[in-house]
């Protein structure tokens, strides 16, 4: 039998052998259930986690339409006058 202790936020972590057996990794579900004066927890499937969340594909990316980002970054610093000898 795993243990693990409750930090005073009510954190714990989950013991390197249920993480294994179950096949859980970061940011994945658990779910917890209360039964009688026991918990039982479970791993959400991460499709149903995924559909749960209602993330769209591709959600948060973005194409700036620029190849590198970082020459663009500088094409605009340049436009506004920045690194030009400005006090």
């Amino acid at each position: 039998m795993s243990k693990s202790t409750l930090t005073i936020r009510y954190k714990t972590t989950v013991p390197k052998e249920v993480r294994e057996k179950l096949g859980v990794k970061p940011s994945d579900t658990l779910q917890w259930e209360v039964l009688g004066d026991h918990a039982r927890v479970t791993a959400e499937p991460v499709e149903s986690a995924q559909k749960a969340r209602k993330i769209p594909p591709g959600a948060g990316a973005f194409d700036s339409g620029h190849v590198d980002t970082a020459d663009r970054a500088d094409e605009l610093l340049n436009e506004l006058g920045f690194g030009k000898g400005r006090p």
